[in-house]
């Protein structure tokens, strides 16, 4: 948990470690990047307003080197935050202030999906250059993998698995949400969007992730 408000850290961390999480505590963005990056965490909590390096700064840096589930914390009403923290990367966002109950279950149900304990046994899919594997969380485009968070893996899985229909926002944000508040429409677009950049679909004329007007996106290389 990189989060400079001492008194919520801790009080949080109480609460989590009740409930068999083992949680570690950084108290500015520079000492949490160092620790989320040479320790093997589960999952990261992370503040947007910290001293040293803010959360957003974290968050790209992180996502640089890491693939660990990311969880923003940020103040009531600030969807830009939490919008450019999906863009950068982060999994999921919850308002100050949040209740711990709910933060515990986001985490868990978080956790669980990255790693793949959740819902029946997938398959590993191809689709032309694509290779999705749901074992590890891994996807190969002309056998180079590229590298995805878990909710832009769990999309491109569904619109693969799913390839020539139709996904609408409401079947995309069924197979990613945590909890409600995560499913909002323009979380939707912005994981298309990094999708599609990562897969070097261009947005103007993409060949893989098509957006269907008023429908929603469909896969259909």
């Amino acid at each position: 948990m990189i989060e400079d408000d001492q008194r919520l850290s801790q009080l949080t961390r109480e609460y989590l470690e009740r409930h068999d999480c083992i949680v570690t505590i950084a108290d500015d963005g520079t000492t949490g990047l160092d620790k989320a990056i040479k320790n093997d965490f589960d999952l990261v909590l992370l503040d947007i307003m910290l001293p040293g390096k803010d959360g957003i700064s974290v968050c790209m840096e992180l996502r640089r080197q890491s693939d660990v589930p990311v969880i923003m914390l940020t103040a009531r009403g600030e969807e830009a935050d939490r919008v450019l923290g999906l863009e950068l990367g982060a999994d999921d966002y919850v308002s100050k202030p949040f209740s711990t109950r709910e933060l515990l279950a986001r985490i868990k149900s978080l956790v669980r999906r990255a790693k793949g304990q959740v819902g029946p046994e997938k398959k590993l899919i191809t689709s032309g250059a694509l290779k999705l594997d749901p074992s590890n969380g891994k996807v190969l485009k002309e056998d180079v993998e590229v590298e995805l968070t878990f909710h832009e893996f769990t999309i491109l899985y569904l619109l693969v698995d799913n390839k020539g229909r139709i996904m609408s926002r409401d079947n995309i944000m069924d197979a990613v949400k945590t909890t409600g508040e995560y499913s909002f429409d323009r979380s939707i677009d912005v994981h298309i969007s990094r999708l599609r950049k990562k897969l070097g679909d261009k947005s103007g004329k993409p060949q893989m992730i098509k957006t269907v007007r008023g429908a929603g996106y469909m896969f259909i290389d």
